[in-house]
Protein backbone atom coordinates (compact mmCIF):
# COMPACT_ATOMS: atom_id res chain seq x y z
CA UNK A 1 0.00 0.00 0.00
CA UNK A 2 1.34 3.42 -0.97
CA UNK A 3 2.36 5.81 1.80
CA UNK A 4 0.41 9.05 1.57
CA UNK A 5 1.72 12.61 1.89
CA UNK A 6 0.34 16.10 1.26
CA UNK A 7 3.27 16.89 -1.04
CA UNK A 8 5.97 14.92 -2.82
CA UNK A 9 9.03 16.84 -4.03
CA UNK A 10 11.31 15.22 -6.59
CA UNK A 11 14.76 16.73 -6.19
CA UNK A 12 16.78 18.08 -3.27
CA UNK A 13 18.41 21.04 -4.98
CA UNK A 14 17.69 24.69 -4.31
CA UNK A 15 14.17 24.71 -5.74
CA UNK A 16 13.11 21.39 -4.24
CA UNK A 17 14.43 22.21 -0.78
CA UNK A 18 12.84 25.66 -0.78
CA UNK A 19 9.47 24.16 -1.72
CA UNK A 20 9.68 21.38 0.85
CA UNK A 21 10.77 23.63 3.72
CA UNK A 22 8.08 26.23 3.04
CA UNK A 23 5.33 23.59 2.67
CA UNK A 24 6.39 21.90 5.92
CA UNK A 25 6.34 25.27 7.69
CA UNK A 26 2.70 25.57 6.64
CA UNK A 27 1.97 22.18 8.21
CA UNK A 28 2.08 19.94 5.14
CA UNK A 29 3.35 16.37 5.38
CA UNK A 30 6.18 16.30 2.85
CA UNK A 31 8.28 13.62 1.18
CA UNK A 32 11.53 14.63 -0.56
CA UNK A 33 13.34 12.32 -3.00
CA UNK A 34 17.01 13.04 -3.74
CA UNK A 35 19.45 10.28 -4.77
CA UNK A 36 22.49 12.57 -4.72
CA UNK A 37 23.98 15.16 -2.42
CA UNK A 38 21.59 17.64 -0.83
CA UNK A 39 21.81 21.08 -2.37
CA UNK A 40 21.87 19.89 -5.96
CA UNK A 41 23.93 21.58 -8.63
CA UNK A 42 24.25 24.96 -6.95
CA UNK A 43 25.81 23.77 -3.72
CA UNK A 44 27.87 20.87 -5.03
CA UNK A 45 28.98 21.56 -8.61
CA UNK A 46 27.67 25.03 -9.41
CA UNK A 47 27.24 28.42 -7.78
CA UNK A 48 29.00 27.74 -4.48
CA UNK A 49 32.25 26.01 -5.56
CA UNK A 50 32.41 28.22 -8.66
CA UNK A 51 32.14 31.40 -6.58
CA UNK A 52 34.86 30.09 -4.27
CA UNK A 53 37.11 29.65 -7.31
CA UNK A 54 36.19 33.15 -8.47
CA UNK A 55 37.17 34.55 -5.08
CA UNK A 56 40.51 32.75 -5.36
CA UNK A 57 41.02 34.32 -8.78
CA UNK A 58 40.21 37.75 -7.37
CA UNK A 59 42.73 37.26 -4.56
CA UNK A 60 45.39 36.26 -7.08
CA UNK A 61 44.87 39.57 -8.86
CA UNK A 62 44.78 41.47 -5.56
CA UNK A 63 48.24 40.14 -4.76
CA UNK A 64 49.69 41.80 -7.83
CA UNK A 65 47.71 44.98 -7.18
CA UNK A 66 49.14 45.05 -3.64
CA UNK A 67 52.66 44.99 -5.10
CA UNK A 68 51.72 47.89 -7.38
CA UNK A 69 50.52 49.77 -4.30
CA UNK A 70 53.92 49.29 -2.65
CA UNK A 71 53.60 46.15 -0.56
CA UNK A 72 56.76 44.06 -0.52
CA UNK A 73 55.16 40.60 -0.74
CA UNK A 74 55.60 38.95 -4.11
CA UNK A 75 52.55 37.17 -5.57
CA UNK A 76 52.48 33.46 -4.87
CA UNK A 77 50.72 30.49 -6.44
CA UNK A 78 47.54 29.03 -4.99
CA UNK A 79 47.96 25.89 -2.89
CA UNK A 80 45.33 24.06 -4.88
CA UNK A 81 44.87 21.13 -2.50
CA UNK A 82 44.56 23.41 0.56
CA UNK A 83 41.99 25.51 -1.27
CA UNK A 84 40.09 22.42 -2.44
CA UNK A 85 39.79 21.15 1.12
CA UNK A 86 38.63 24.54 2.41
CA UNK A 87 35.98 24.68 -0.27
CA UNK A 88 34.78 21.13 0.41
CA UNK A 89 34.59 21.82 4.15
CA UNK A 90 32.35 24.79 3.44
CA UNK A 91 30.10 22.71 1.14
CA UNK A 92 29.91 19.89 3.68
CA UNK A 93 28.66 22.43 6.21
CA UNK A 94 25.85 23.51 3.91
CA UNK A 95 24.80 19.90 3.32
CA UNK A 96 24.83 19.22 7.06
CA UNK A 97 22.62 22.23 7.75
CA UNK A 98 20.18 21.08 5.09
CA UNK A 99 20.03 17.57 6.58
CA UNK A 100 19.44 18.94 10.07
CA UNK A 101 16.76 21.32 8.76
CA UNK A 102 14.93 18.52 6.97
CA UNK A 103 14.92 16.40 10.12
CA UNK A 104 13.74 19.28 12.31
CA UNK A 105 10.98 20.12 9.81
CA UNK A 106 9.66 16.56 9.83
CA UNK A 107 10.24 16.11 6.10
CA UNK A 108 10.58 12.45 5.09
CA UNK A 109 13.73 12.13 2.98
CA UNK A 110 14.18 9.28 0.51
CA UNK A 111 17.77 9.07 -0.83
CA UNK A 112 16.44 7.54 -4.02
CA UNK A 113 15.23 8.42 -7.49
CA UNK A 114 11.53 8.58 -8.22
CA UNK A 115 9.40 8.00 -11.29
CA UNK A 116 5.73 8.55 -12.02
CA UNK A 117 3.34 5.63 -11.89
CA UNK A 118 0.32 7.88 -12.30
CA UNK A 119 -0.52 11.56 -11.83
CA UNK A 120 -0.51 11.23 -8.05
CA UNK A 121 1.82 8.26 -7.42
CA UNK A 122 5.61 8.04 -7.39
CA UNK A 123 7.61 4.81 -7.34
CA UNK A 124 11.01 4.97 -5.64
CA UNK A 125 14.06 3.15 -6.96
CA UNK A 126 13.74 0.74 -4.02
CA UNK A 127 10.22 -0.29 -5.04
CA UNK A 128 8.12 1.73 -2.61
CA UNK A 129 5.14 3.75 -3.80
CA UNK A 130 4.34 7.23 -2.48
CA UNK A 131 1.13 9.10 -3.12
CA UNK A 132 0.19 12.78 -2.83
CA UNK A 133 -2.39 15.15 -4.35
CA UNK A 134 0.40 17.65 -5.04
CA UNK A 135 3.73 16.74 -6.66
CA UNK A 136 6.54 19.18 -7.44
CA UNK A 137 9.27 18.26 -9.92
CA UNK A 138 12.57 19.98 -9.11
CA UNK A 139 15.15 17.59 -10.53
CA UNK A 140 17.34 20.30 -12.07
CA UNK A 141 19.66 19.86 -15.01
CA UNK A 142 23.05 18.53 -16.04
CA UNK A 143 25.84 19.58 -18.42
CA UNK A 144 24.99 18.95 -22.07
CA UNK A 145 27.08 16.29 -23.77
CA UNK A 146 27.70 15.86 -27.49
CA UNK A 147 27.85 12.68 -29.54
CA UNK A 148 31.10 13.55 -31.30
CA UNK A 149 34.49 11.80 -31.47
CA UNK A 150 36.63 12.30 -28.39
CA UNK A 151 34.04 14.16 -26.33
CA UNK A 152 34.96 12.22 -23.19
CA UNK A 153 38.58 13.33 -23.49
CA UNK A 154 37.37 16.70 -22.26
CA UNK A 155 35.67 17.78 -19.04
CA UNK A 156 32.24 19.21 -18.32
CA UNK A 157 31.73 21.86 -15.66
CA UNK A 158 31.06 19.28 -12.92
CA UNK A 159 34.56 17.87 -13.44
CA UNK A 160 36.38 21.13 -12.77
CA UNK A 161 35.75 20.80 -9.05
CA UNK A 162 37.43 17.40 -8.90
CA UNK A 163 40.72 18.72 -10.29
CA UNK A 164 43.74 18.18 -8.04
CA UNK A 165 46.00 20.52 -10.03
CA UNK A 166 45.49 23.60 -12.18
CA UNK A 167 45.83 22.86 -15.93
CA UNK A 168 48.65 24.87 -17.50
CA UNK A 169 46.94 25.13 -20.90
CA UNK A 170 43.17 24.78 -21.15
CA UNK A 171 40.61 25.31 -23.90
CA UNK A 172 37.08 26.33 -22.94
CA UNK A 173 34.42 25.61 -25.56
CA UNK A 174 31.24 27.65 -25.23
CA UNK A 175 29.81 31.15 -25.14
CA UNK A 176 27.43 31.19 -22.18
CA UNK A 177 27.96 32.31 -18.63
CA UNK A 178 29.59 29.03 -17.55
CA UNK A 179 32.21 29.27 -20.31
CA UNK A 180 32.92 32.94 -19.66
CA UNK A 181 33.18 32.51 -15.89
CA UNK A 182 35.56 29.56 -16.03
CA UNK A 183 37.69 31.18 -18.71
CA UNK A 184 38.15 34.25 -16.52
CA UNK A 185 38.81 32.56 -13.19
CA UNK A 186 41.17 29.94 -14.63
CA UNK A 187 43.12 32.69 -16.37
CA UNK A 188 43.30 34.70 -13.13
CA UNK A 189 44.66 31.65 -11.31
CA UNK A 190 47.42 31.17 -13.86
CA UNK A 191 46.18 28.90 -16.63
CA UNK A 192 46.76 29.77 -20.27
CA UNK A 193 43.17 29.94 -21.51
CA UNK A 194 41.75 29.80 -25.02
CA UNK A 195 38.01 30.38 -25.37
CA UNK A 196 36.37 28.85 -28.46
CA UNK A 197 33.09 30.61 -29.36
CA UNK A 198 30.75 29.38 -32.07
CA UNK A 199 28.86 32.62 -32.72
CA UNK A 200 28.80 35.31 -30.03
CA UNK A 201 29.36 35.50 -26.28
CA UNK A 202 26.46 35.99 -23.85
CA UNK A 203 23.72 36.65 -26.37
CA UNK A 204 21.11 37.47 -23.71
CA UNK A 205 23.19 40.34 -22.31
CA UNK A 206 23.60 43.86 -23.66
CA UNK A 207 25.85 43.70 -26.73
CA UNK A 208 27.82 46.86 -25.90
CA UNK A 209 28.86 45.57 -22.49
CA UNK A 210 29.61 42.09 -23.85
CA UNK A 211 31.92 43.64 -26.44
CA UNK A 212 33.67 45.55 -23.65
CA UNK A 213 33.99 42.36 -21.58
CA UNK A 214 35.44 40.49 -24.55
CA UNK A 215 38.06 43.19 -25.03
CA UNK A 216 38.95 43.09 -21.35
CA UNK A 217 39.31 39.31 -21.47
CA UNK A 218 41.67 39.62 -24.43
CA UNK A 219 43.68 42.31 -22.64
CA UNK A 220 43.96 39.97 -19.63
CA UNK A 221 45.60 37.34 -21.81
CA UNK A 222 42.67 35.10 -22.77
CA UNK A 223 42.79 34.06 -26.38
CA UNK A 224 39.33 34.10 -27.96
CA UNK A 225 38.65 32.21 -31.19
CA UNK A 226 35.31 33.11 -32.80
CA UNK A 227 33.14 31.37 -35.39
CA UNK A 228 34.37 27.91 -34.49
CA UNK A 229 32.76 24.63 -35.49
CA UNK A 230 34.16 21.99 -33.17
CA UNK A 231 33.67 18.44 -34.43
CA UNK A 232 35.74 16.47 -31.94
CA UNK A 233 38.83 16.06 -29.76
CA UNK A 234 41.83 13.82 -30.22
CA UNK A 235 45.11 13.12 -28.48
CA UNK A 236 48.49 14.00 -29.93
CA UNK A 237 50.88 12.30 -27.54
CA UNK A 238 50.21 13.77 -24.09
CA UNK A 239 48.34 16.74 -25.54
CA UNK A 240 44.73 17.34 -26.53
CA UNK A 241 43.84 18.83 -29.91
CA UNK A 242 40.49 20.31 -30.98
CA UNK A 243 39.12 19.43 -34.39
CA UNK A 244 37.61 22.62 -35.81
CA UNK A 245 36.09 22.54 -39.30
CA UNK A 246 36.54 26.32 -39.65
CA UNK A 247 39.97 27.02 -38.16
CA UNK A 248 41.59 23.61 -38.45
CA UNK A 249 43.23 21.70 -35.59
CA UNK A 250 43.64 23.83 -32.45
CA UNK A 251 46.00 23.21 -29.57
CA UNK A 252 47.92 21.73 -27.93
CA UNK A 253 46.10 21.76 -24.58
CA UNK A 254 46.49 19.94 -21.30
CA UNK A 255 42.72 20.02 -20.70
CA UNK A 256 39.54 20.92 -22.53
CA UNK A 257 36.35 22.12 -20.85
CA UNK A 258 33.02 21.68 -22.59
CA UNK A 259 30.71 24.50 -21.47
CA UNK A 260 28.02 24.15 -24.10
CA UNK A 261 24.90 24.53 -22.01
CA UNK A 262 22.77 22.33 -19.81
CA UNK A 263 19.84 19.99 -20.31
CA UNK A 264 16.96 19.14 -17.96
CA UNK A 265 16.83 16.01 -15.81
CA UNK A 266 13.40 14.99 -17.06
CA UNK A 267 14.16 11.90 -19.12
CA UNK A 268 14.09 9.36 -16.26
CA UNK A 269 10.90 10.45 -14.54
CA UNK A 270 8.47 8.45 -16.71
CA UNK A 271 6.49 11.64 -17.31
CA UNK A 272 4.35 9.87 -19.90
CA UNK A 273 2.78 7.83 -17.12
CA UNK A 274 1.36 11.05 -15.71
CA UNK A 275 0.79 12.79 -19.06
CA UNK A 276 3.15 15.72 -18.32
CA UNK A 277 4.17 17.76 -21.36
CA UNK A 278 7.77 18.68 -22.18
CA UNK A 279 9.18 20.90 -24.92
CA UNK A 280 11.53 19.75 -27.69
CA UNK A 281 14.54 20.14 -25.39
CA UNK A 282 12.99 18.10 -22.59
CA UNK A 283 12.07 21.02 -20.33
CA UNK A 284 8.84 20.56 -18.42
CA UNK A 285 6.34 23.11 -19.70
CA UNK A 286 4.85 25.28 -16.97
CA UNK A 287 2.55 28.27 -16.83
CA UNK A 288 3.05 31.47 -14.83
CA UNK A 289 1.92 29.59 -11.70
CA UNK A 290 4.55 26.81 -12.02
CA UNK A 291 1.75 24.41 -13.02
CA UNK A 292 2.15 21.74 -15.69
CA UNK A 293 -0.67 20.60 -17.95
CA UNK A 294 -1.66 17.98 -15.35
CA UNK A 295 -3.63 19.08 -12.30
CA UNK A 296 -1.67 18.69 -9.09
CA UNK A 297 1.75 18.43 -10.80
CA UNK A 298 4.09 21.44 -10.74
CA UNK A 299 7.72 22.10 -11.66
CA UNK A 300 10.33 24.63 -10.58
CA UNK A 301 13.97 25.29 -11.36
CA UNK A 302 16.24 24.19 -14.19
CA UNK A 303 14.02 21.27 -15.20
CA UNK A 304 11.60 23.90 -16.57
CA UNK A 305 12.00 26.40 -19.40
CA UNK A 306 12.39 29.28 -16.92
CA UNK A 307 15.67 31.17 -16.24
CA UNK A 308 18.34 28.80 -14.91
CA UNK A 309 19.12 30.76 -11.75
CA UNK A 310 19.12 29.47 -8.18
CA UNK A 311 17.18 32.45 -6.75
CA UNK A 312 14.50 31.94 -9.40
CA UNK A 313 14.04 28.30 -8.39
CA UNK A 314 13.95 29.20 -4.69
CA UNK A 315 11.48 32.05 -5.14
CA UNK A 316 9.22 30.00 -7.40
CA UNK A 317 9.19 27.07 -4.95
CA UNK A 318 8.42 29.19 -1.92
CA UNK A 319 5.59 31.04 -3.64
CA UNK A 320 4.17 27.78 -4.91
CA UNK A 321 4.17 26.30 -1.40
CA UNK A 322 2.55 29.47 -0.04
CA UNK A 323 -0.21 29.08 -2.60
CA UNK A 324 -0.80 25.37 -2.07
CA UNK A 325 -0.54 25.23 1.71
CA UNK A 326 -0.22 28.75 3.09
CA UNK A 327 -3.58 30.25 2.21
CA UNK A 328 -2.16 32.65 -0.39
CA UNK A 329 -4.08 31.87 -3.60
CA UNK A 330 -2.44 34.70 -5.57
CA UNK A 331 1.14 33.79 -4.68
CA UNK A 332 3.37 33.29 -7.71
CA UNK A 333 6.74 34.45 -9.00
CA UNK A 334 6.87 37.47 -11.30
CA UNK A 335 9.47 36.56 -13.92
CA UNK A 336 9.96 40.13 -15.18
CA UNK A 337 13.08 42.13 -14.33
CA UNK A 338 15.10 39.31 -12.80
CA UNK A 339 18.64 40.51 -11.99
CA UNK A 340 21.56 38.34 -13.01
CA UNK A 341 25.35 38.39 -12.82
CA UNK A 342 28.04 36.69 -14.87
CA UNK A 343 30.98 36.23 -12.52
CA UNK A 344 33.44 37.05 -15.23
CA UNK A 345 36.55 39.16 -14.74
CA UNK A 346 35.29 41.80 -14.35
CA UNK A 347 31.72 40.78 -13.40
CA UNK A 348 28.82 41.70 -15.66
CA UNK A 349 25.46 42.48 -14.02
CA UNK A 350 22.08 43.09 -15.62
CA UNK A 351 18.51 43.81 -14.64
CA UNK A 352 15.72 44.62 -17.07
CA UNK A 353 15.91 45.10 -20.82
CA UNK A 354 19.00 45.37 -22.98
CA UNK A 355 19.21 48.40 -25.25
CA UNK A 356 18.21 46.27 -28.25
CA UNK A 357 15.21 44.82 -26.42
CA UNK A 358 14.12 48.25 -25.23
CA UNK A 359 14.26 49.67 -28.75
CA UNK A 360 12.25 46.71 -30.02
CA UNK A 361 9.52 47.30 -27.43
CA UNK A 362 9.59 51.09 -27.12
CA UNK A 363 11.15 52.37 -30.35
CA UNK A 364 12.19 56.03 -30.41
CA UNK A 365 11.04 56.55 -26.83
CA UNK A 366 14.25 54.92 -25.60
CA UNK A 367 17.07 56.96 -24.06
CA UNK A 368 20.47 55.51 -23.14
CA UNK A 369 22.80 56.92 -20.49
CA UNK A 370 26.40 55.71 -20.18
CA UNK A 371 29.33 56.09 -17.82
CA UNK A 372 32.83 54.75 -18.45
CA UNK A 373 35.68 55.12 -15.96
CA UNK A 374 38.47 53.31 -14.12
CA UNK A 375 37.61 52.65 -10.46
CA UNK A 376 39.79 54.52 -7.98
CA UNK A 377 41.19 51.27 -6.56
CA UNK A 378 42.84 50.52 -9.89
CA UNK A 379 43.50 54.08 -11.00
CA UNK A 380 45.66 54.78 -7.93
CA UNK A 381 48.01 52.03 -9.11
CA UNK A 382 48.04 53.48 -12.61
CA UNK A 383 46.08 50.60 -14.08
CA UNK A 384 43.38 50.71 -16.71
CA UNK A 385 40.56 48.51 -15.47
CA UNK A 386 37.49 50.08 -17.05
CA UNK A 387 33.98 49.99 -15.69
CA UNK A 388 31.08 50.53 -18.10
CA UNK A 389 27.59 51.39 -16.89
CA UNK A 390 24.44 51.78 -18.89
CA UNK A 391 20.98 52.95 -17.86
CA UNK A 392 18.20 52.42 -20.42
CA UNK A 393 15.01 54.45 -20.06
CA UNK A 394 11.79 54.94 -22.01
CA UNK A 395 9.27 57.75 -22.37
CA UNK A 396 9.22 61.44 -21.50
CA UNK A 397 9.49 60.70 -17.78
CA UNK A 398 12.39 58.31 -18.48
CA UNK A 399 11.19 55.23 -16.67
CA UNK A 400 14.21 52.98 -16.17
CA UNK A 401 13.74 49.68 -18.02
CA UNK A 402 17.30 48.36 -17.89
CA UNK A 403 20.47 48.75 -15.85
CA UNK A 404 23.76 47.18 -16.90
CA UNK A 405 27.12 47.25 -15.13
CA UNK A 406 30.45 45.79 -16.22
CA UNK A 407 33.16 46.26 -13.64
CA UNK A 408 34.53 45.56 -10.19
CA UNK A 409 31.73 45.35 -7.63
CA UNK A 410 28.93 45.04 -10.19
CA UNK A 411 27.73 41.84 -8.52
CA UNK A 412 27.15 43.61 -5.21
CA UNK A 413 25.96 47.06 -6.26
CA UNK A 414 23.16 46.03 -8.63
CA UNK A 415 20.96 44.30 -6.04
CA UNK A 416 19.60 47.54 -4.58
CA UNK A 417 19.14 49.12 -7.98
CA UNK A 418 17.15 46.03 -9.03
CA UNK A 419 14.72 46.72 -6.18
CA UNK A 420 14.33 50.31 -7.37
CA UNK A 421 13.75 49.26 -10.98
CA UNK A 422 11.12 46.76 -9.87
CA UNK A 423 9.35 49.58 -8.00
CA UNK A 424 9.17 51.86 -11.05
CA UNK A 425 12.43 53.81 -10.92
CA UNK A 426 12.69 56.99 -13.00
CA UNK A 427 15.87 58.72 -14.13
CA UNK A 428 14.96 61.71 -11.93
CA UNK A 429 14.96 59.39 -8.90
CA UNK A 430 18.59 58.61 -9.57
CA UNK A 431 19.35 62.33 -9.92
CA UNK A 432 17.58 63.05 -6.61
CA UNK A 433 19.73 60.48 -4.77
CA UNK A 434 22.88 61.74 -3.05
CA UNK A 435 25.94 59.83 -4.22
CA UNK A 436 28.21 57.85 -1.90
CA UNK A 437 31.66 59.24 -2.67
CA UNK A 438 34.15 58.02 -3.63
CA UNK A 439 32.65 54.80 -4.96
CA UNK A 440 31.87 53.13 -8.25
CA UNK A 441 28.18 52.82 -7.37
CA UNK A 442 27.82 56.60 -7.26
CA UNK A 443 28.27 56.73 -11.03
CA UNK A 444 24.85 55.10 -11.44
CA UNK A 445 23.13 58.03 -9.72
CA UNK A 446 25.37 60.64 -11.40
CA UNK A 447 25.10 59.12 -14.88
CA UNK A 448 24.36 61.65 -17.65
Amino acid sequence: MAETFDLIVLGGGSGGLATAFRAARHGARVALLEPGALGGTCVNVGCVPKKALWFAGQLAQEQQLAVDYGFASAPGALDWEHFRQLRQHYIDGIRHRYAMGLEESGIQVYPETGRFVSANTIATSCGEELRAPQIVIATGGRPRRLDIPGFDLGMVSDDIFALRTLPKRIAVIGAGYIAIEFAGLLNALGSEVTLHVRHRMLTSFDAELVDALEQHMCDAGIRITNQVKVTGLHRDGENLMIDDDVNGPCGPYDAVLWAIGREPNSDRLDLDAAGVNVDEDGHIVTDAWQATNVEGIFAVGDVTERPELTPVAVAAGRRLADRLFGGKPDSRLDYDNIPSVVFAEPPLAIVGLTEAQAREFHGDRVHVHRAKFTPMKWAVAGRKHPTLMKVVTEGDDERVVGIHVLGTGADEMLQGFAVALKMGLRKRDLEDTIAIHPSSAEELVLIN
